[in-house]
C-alpha cells in the first residue's frame, strides 16, 4: 500500500524536504475525486497519512483530519506529515470512525481501505453524514454490502469508478446522502455508475467468477432455503453476463 518514493526536494526551516508524494493507483484515484473546491478534509482510517498529506503538498487543501483507531498507524501519518513538513496543517485524531469528527468540519470525506461492512457501521454511526459532506468510499471487500446499504440508508451514489492496482481492482464511489431506489442485486454485485468504465469488463468478469463459484457450491443442496439462493444467484449471474456481453460488442464497434 506503500505510495511511489519518487520526489523532488527542496530547503524548508533549513532543512530538506520532499515536496511531493507520488500516491499509488488506489489512492491516487480516491485523491483524484476530491473537488478542487475542498478546503478541509478528513481521512478516516488514515493509515500513514498518505491521502492528506498528498493533496496539502499540491495546494487542494488548506488543512486534513487524519483519524485511524489505532495508535500506532497513526503515529505512522504524524511521521509521514512530519517528513513531508506538513505536521502543523493536519489534526490527528484517535478514535473510531466518524466518532472523532464533527458535523461540518470537512467537506470531503475519505473512508478507504477496510470492508464494505465496516464502512458501512461506520456511516451508521454517523448518521449526519448524510447532510453535506462528499464522501469518498473505498472498500477492500464486501462492495455488494456497501451497495446495498447506502440506497436503503439515505445516501445516493453520484459517481463510480474502478482502479487497478497491482493486478487487484477497486471501486471506488463518491456518495452524498439523497434518496434513491433500493439497489438490485445486479447493481449490488456489478456497480450503479461502471457502464463507461474501462475496467467495468473486467470487473464483471470477476465478479461472474465469483458467483459461479458460490452457486456451484449450492447445486447439491438440499435445503430448499439453499435452492432458492442458487436460483437467485442465477439470475443474477444471467443479468451480469447480458451486461457483460452489451459491453463487450459496444467496445468492439
Amino acid at each position: 500500500m506503500s505510495p511511489s518514493l519518487s520526489f523532488q526536494t527542496r530547503r524548508r526551516g533549513g532543512r530538506t524536504v520532499p515536496d511531493r508524494l507520488e500516491l499509488g493507483p488506489r489512492l491516487r484515484a480516491i485523491a483524484e475525486l476530491v473537488p478542487l473546491c475542498c478546503r478541509t478534509l478528513a481521512d478516516i482510517g488514515t493509515d500513514h497519512g498518505y491521502i492528506p498529506v498528498s493533496l496539502l503538498l499540491e495546494g487542494r487543501l488548506d488543512r486534513a483530519i487524519a483519524a485511524d483507531i489505532g495508535a500506532p498507524p497513526l503515529d505512522h501519518a504524524r511521521r509521514t506529515a512530519g517528513l513531508y513538513g506538513v505536521s502543523e496543517r493536519i489534526d490527528f485524531r484517535l478514535g473510531d470512525g466518524l466518532a472523532v469528527v464533527e458535523p461540518g468540519e470537512a467537506e470531503v470525506i475519505v473512508i478507504a481501505g477496510m470492508g464494505g461492512d465496516t464502512i458501512t457501521e461506520i456511516l451508521a454511526a454517523a448518521p449526519w453524514s448524510r447532510d453535506g459532506p462528499l464522501l469518498l468510499l473505498q472498500s477492500m471487500s464486501r462492495t455488494d454490502v456497501l451497495r446495498r446499504w447506502l440506497p436503503a440508508n439515505g445516501y445516493a451514489v453520484c459517481q463510480e469508478k474502478l482502479v487497478q492496482d497491482k493486478g487487484v481492482l477497486y471501486p471506488i464511489l463518491a456518495v452524498r446522502g439523497g434518496e434513491t431506489p433500493p439497489a438490485t442485486e445486479a447493481q449490488a454485485q456489478g456497480g450503479f455508475l461502471l457502464e463507461g468504465d474501462p475496467l467495468w469488463g473486467l470487473y464483471l468478469a470477476d465478479r461472474l467468477l465469483r458467483l459461479r463459484r458460490a452457486a456451484a457450491g449450492l447445486a447439491r443442496a438440499r435445503d430448499p432455503a439453499l435452492g432458492e439462493k442458487r436460483a437467485q444467484l442465477l439470475a443474477v449471474i444471467g443479468e451480469l453476463e447480458r451486461r457483460k456481453e452489451e459491453w463487450d460488442h459496444d467496445k468492439r464497434t
